[in-house]
């Protein structure tokens, strides 16, 4: 999987254009980066800029971001409605796909150590990046602002985690809060009701802080004390959430405003599930719930799998129809239409590039036939490996759903998923194939007219033959696991639908067959041998195990015909 990560630094000038376009510039001249949100804010002099990508290049963004901000904003002429430090104000960095927080607080605190030693910024770190314990925290690192900068400095209990010297740079660019958080999610779940107050009570059921205690657990009663004359607090049933009731004037409802900062401990699900039933048990309903700005992919789809769970349904289907249970579940499209396209991060940061798997199966096909020498045989391979994945997934899937079998549907669902997964694996391989044959193409190219080049040119193209008997052996490897699942689906899956499970078994053996093909021809064309043994040894051998677990699919699916 991918390695996404969010970067939402807030930077201490709203105001000006011209400034706050020669930062998202800087962002933005990073390869593999792409700004999602530019947020300026007048009355608080303050932007705030989302972007997202790979671990590397995001980092280098906003090292990039910081220096320019650096070179364009001065702390000391600088005012504004929100607290804040530094030109920089704050920095954070945000697991969204494939990263842990952890990873994200050993990049934050990299990134702080860059930015003193190279610009000569002064980093607090903050949150899951924190060095101290009181400083995980943003408020405590932030403490007195910008302002009390040089009286902190001096004090080596509060100087900053990296610098401390109230030199001219740290006074031109105050002190900047680099951190690590888990993703936010900004959610309003819309009630039957125009009664800000009862939305509030929902609200305190559930956030995490909870309400102030009563006597006798009242609405009305005294306010409950410590020993030390502090209140007491009754904390409320979600982890990882903070919450307000309130009435919109657009939509003519009252709503409960949930962040929920901590999405493993309270899943969007979780939130949606518990707020409809407190929600209930006030006599309101839950008419539906309202994203506020984007979401990591697996919100949705965690979401769609725990309602196909309730339904006893099938997981084994496509990553759009989990997306759309989630979105009808929970009513997203309520107030507005839904696009996950637009609000999903990682949809958003897809590559607009088509490749072959974009084309219909008509242009598919006719792209092969033309005289381009790619797509061949090691695509196609793939192509029909995909298919005999996708016939046992729909075996499993409509064995899941069979009349009378409802409580088999999880031992259907569980092989779906594995079709699923082999499907999408497969799929990839068939424009895999044909970049590793263009790979090859474009060795032919490199310039050859020193001893040099040549020796370069030789190495690149090795190298490049190596990838193209790798990428069909990982065909054969996808596809011989598609056959364990044909032959239980022939076995023990809906009776009318034996003859796909055997054609999900003819077609296996055909792909793998086929990239074995690949295989051999490339493996061939290398100079240095040693690497291809291995390689046709392991083909070899898929082969046969292949075609023993065919006959047996084949065996089954005849004992239903």
């Amino acid at each position: 999987m991918k390695q996404l990560v969010e970067c939402v630094p807030n930077y201490s000038e709203g105001r000006d254009k011209n400034v706050i376009d020669a930062i998202v510039a800087a962002i933005e001249t990073v390869e593999g980066v792409k700004v999602l949100d530019v947020d300026p804010g007048e009355a608080t002099n303050r932007t705030v800029v989302t972007f997202v990508g790979e671990p590397a290049p995001v980092c280098e963004a906003a090292f990039r971001g910081a220096a320019k901000a650096q070179e364009l904003i001065d702390m000391r002429k600088h005012h504004g409605a929100h607290p804040r430090s530094g030109a920089t104000d704050v920095l954070p960095l945000i697991p969204v796909a494939g990263i842990t927080l952890e990873e994200c607080a050993a990049l934050a605190r990299g990134l702080a150590q860059r930015l003193w030693e190279e610009l000569g910024i002064p980093c607090y770190c903050y949150e899951a990046a924190a060095f101290k314990p009181e400083r995980k925290n943003l408020a405590v690192c932030r403490e007195g602002e910008y302002e009390a900068l040089p009286e902190k400095m001096a004090d080596a209990a509060r100087k900053p985690d990296f610098g401390g010297a109230w030199d001219l740079v740290a006074q031109k660019a105050g002190a900047t809060n680099v951190g690590a958080r888990n993703f936010l999610v900004a959610v309003n779940f819309n009630l039957n009701t125009t009664s800000t107050r009862r939305a509030m009570a929902v609200a305190f059921d559930v956030r995490e802080k909870g309400r102030k205690a009563r006597e006798g657990g009242s609405l009305t009663g005294k306010l409950l004390k410590d020993a030390n004359g502090k209140q007491i607090w009754t904390p409320g049933t979600l982890k990882g959430t903070k919450a307000i009731g309130w009435y919109i004037d657009e939509y003519g409802i009252a709503q409960v405003s949930m962040n929920i900062t901590d999405i493993d401990a309270t899943p969007l699900h979780v939130a949606f599930e518990e707020v409809c039933a407190k929600a209930a048990a006030r006599g309101l309903r839950v008419t539906g719930a309202e994203i506020v700005g984007l979401v990591p992919k697996r919100v949705l789809m965690e979401a769609g799998k725990f309602y196909l769970e309730k339904q006893q349904r099938s997981l084994g289907i496509s990553e759009e129809e989990i997306v759309k249970i989630a979105v009808k579940s929970m009513s997203l499209d309520d107030l507005k239409p839904f696009n996950p396209k637009e609000k999903v991060i990682e949809y958003m940061m897809a590559d607009d590039k088509k490749g072959l798997v974009d084309l219909t199966l008509d242009a598919f096909v006719r792209e092969t036939a033309s005289e381009s020498p790619a797509p061949g045989g090691g695509s196609v391979s793939a192509a029909m490996g995909a298919f005999a994945a996708a016939l046992a997934t729909m075996v499993a899937n409509l064995s899941a759903h069979k009349r009378g079998w409802d409580a088999r549907w999880k031992e259907f669902s569980d092989v779906a998923e594995e079709g699923q997964a082999l499907v999408d694996e497969l799929l990839k391989l068939v424009d895999e194939d044909t970049a590793a044959f263009n790979r090859i193409m474009d060795c032919f190219s490199l310039p050859k007219g020193t001893p040099e080049e040549k020796v370069a040119r030789d190495k690149a193209l090795e190298e490049a033959t190596l990838y193209a008997a790798q990428v069909p052996l990982r065909t054969m490897e996808a596809s011989l696991k598609a056959l364990p699942l044909a032959l239980k689906m022939a076995q023990s899956g809906n009776p009318a639908s034996a003859s796909d499970a055997g054609v999900a078994a003819l077609a296996a053996v055909a792909a793998i067959q086929g990239a074995r093909l690949n295989v051999r021809i490339n493996a061939a064309g290398l100079t240095d041998k040693a690497p291809a043994l291995p390689l046709l040894a392991r083909a070899d051998a898929i082969v046969t195990e292949a075609l023993a677990l065919q006959a047996q699919v084949l065996d089954a699916v005849n004992e239903h015909i």
